[in-house]
């Protein structure tokens, strides 16, 4: 019986992609890919199998990988390929979350307070923002959580706002895309409607400066134009004072009251 011929093929690309991927300990890039393609083809300038990959395109890893995300999805494997901020990782999908728990029981993360989540949701959608902004929209300070939030490394400061006392602005980290699995703000739910909303949340809050005044609602410019009914029995000294302004706004407070007291 004769012996079979041994074929000597060279991997794929498909195959050094799926590799790397797997030997990374943190998310890998596709430029990184092509960084490590190149560099082997340089140390084994000799080998024309490893050579032939020394001038892949980013074009072709992308493509690869989402090569190998269809074979893991066609076969039903236990992991997948997720692409984050920083690049692709294979991790295990979330049905064996309870037995991946099991493996490694000291690795759970410690949750962040039902006040840290608030705080870093309303900066996720309005970064890059001020403490005040966040303040202004939360209704209290924030001092403590933000500490949390900085030392956890999911915020970082990013500047100075361009106004009086130049305060701090603080955007979210790449640790913060990679802990919620996201690849760019985008894919933060309700992005657009909810950024509008904080915003406007945020405006209505905010003190009135002497520029806003001068933008405030037709209600409140047309009251102090209300002539004032005379008062006989009032002396002529307290004729000056912003008593129309008041008693307008408040007017419909005594029938409130009255209502809310029967």
């Amino acid at each position: 019986m004769s012996e079979l011929p041994i074929i000597h093929e060279g991997p794929s690309l498909k195959q050094i992609v799926e590799a790397l991927v797997f030997a990374s300990q943190k998310p890998i890039s596709a430029k990184e890919i092509a960084v490590a393609l190149r560099g082997a083809a340089d140390a084994a300038a000799e080998n024309p199998l490893i050579g032939a990959f020394a001038k892949t395109k980013e074009s072709d890893i992308v493509e690869a990988i989402d090569a190998l995300s269809a074979d893991y999805l066609a076969t039903g494997r236990a992991f997948e390929i997720r692409e984050t901020v920083a690049g692709w990782q294979l991790v295990t999908t979330p049905a064996y979350a309870p037995w991946m728990r099991q493996l490694f029981p000291e690795s759970k993360p410690a949750r962040l307070s039902a006040p840290a989540l608030e705080t870093l949701a309303i900066l996720a959608y309005r970064q890059p923002c001020t403490r005040a902004d966040l303040e202004a929209v939360r209704g209290v300070a924030v001092d403590g959580v933000m500490q949390t939030l900085l030392d956890r490394q999911l915020i970082r400061i990013a500047g100075r706002a361009e106004i009086p006392g130049r305060p701090l602005l603080y955007e979210t980290t790449s640790h913060f895309m990679e802990h919620f699995g996201l690849r760019n703000l985008d894919e933060l739910p309700n992005a657009n409607e909810l950024r509008r909303a904080a915003t406007a949340i945020a405006e209505a809050n905010a003190p009135k400066t002497e520029a806003s005044a001068a933008e405030a609602t037709p209600n409140e410019v047309a009251a102090p134009e209300v002539p004032a009914e005379p008062a006989p029995e009032q002396p002529a000294e307290s004729a000056p004072e912003p008593a129309p302004v008041e008693s307008i706004e408040s007017s419909p407070e005594p029938d409130t009251t009255s209502q809310s007291n029967e």
